[in-house]
């Protein structure tokens, strides 16, 4: 008697944890839907353009320049897949990585899991995937909130070098890999008649053959926090 109470009781808490997720909804589509429909402007239809595609394009074309690491080497348009992403050889003492970026080219390009034409491109094998997160420092003056940056991070080698490396698509307020949680920040921007624009980003790292990543862990994490500061300063 005391399971079936029970049950019942779980049965009305997912109900109603059913029916709040569908208020929520349906004041999120009406948000959207009420304006949309008094002004003929549909969010779907006539989404807003991204307004700082001229620093996209400058970041393509100049490189980006880190505190204490030295560019050694840079090519604006290597093909990759489908894609064209900028290199950078990067040197900071005797530790050498390479960086590279794909920015966003149009208000309609989207973040496609360019992940995969990395793998194919260098033709590696891979393990040890785990999340890598880290947070970016804001100023002390800013009111928002430091964001969190997801990243994946994960060991490749090919017959020749070892590798440590992280990947993840940046945005204006945070980061990660999924192309999912892109989707959602620049549906919820776009509710304010915005865009989050984005640059897909790739660090890879030569360690010894078949080395552990987490000696280079702090190196990477380091490395990421200044990528995502710098295009969170100069392109978004």
């Amino acid at each position: 008697m005391k399971q079936m109470i029970s049950a019942r009781k779980l049965l009305r808490r997912y109900q109603v944890s059913k029916i709040v997720v569908l208020v929520f909804l349906l004041v999120l589509v009406a948000g959207v839907a009420i304006p949309g429909y008094a002004t003929g402007r549909w969010p779907w239809t006539n989404p807003p353009t991204v307004t700082n595609l001229k620093q996209l394009k400058s970041l393509r074309q100049q490189g980006m320049t880190l505190p204490d690491w030295e560019v050694i080497r840079i090519q604006n348009n290597l093909q990759i897949g489908g894609h064209r992403w900028l290199f950078e050889e990067i040197k900071n003492h005797e530790t050498i990585a390479i960086l590279l970026l794909m920015p966003q080219n149009s208000s309609k390009s989207q973040p496609q899991v360019e992940w995969l034409d990395i793998d194919g491109f260098h033709r590696w094998q891979t393990d040890s995937h785990r999340t890598l997160r880290f947070t970016v420092k804001l100023a002390p003056t800013s009111e928002k909130p430091s964001p969190t940056i997801e990243t994946r991070f994960f060991r490749s080698w090919t017959s020749q070098q070892t590798f440590a490396v992280v990947q993840w698509y940046a945005w204006p307020n945070g980061g990660s890999p999924a192309t999912s949680r892109w989707f959602w920040e620049d549906s919820i921007a776009r509710l304010s008649n915005r865009r989050a624009s984005w640059v897909a980003v790739t660090i890879i790292v030569p360690i010894q053959p078949q080395g552990d990543i987490k000696i280079v862990e702090p190196l990477l994490e380091s490395l990421g926090q200044s990528v995502q500061t710098q295009l969170m300063a100069e392109v978004f």
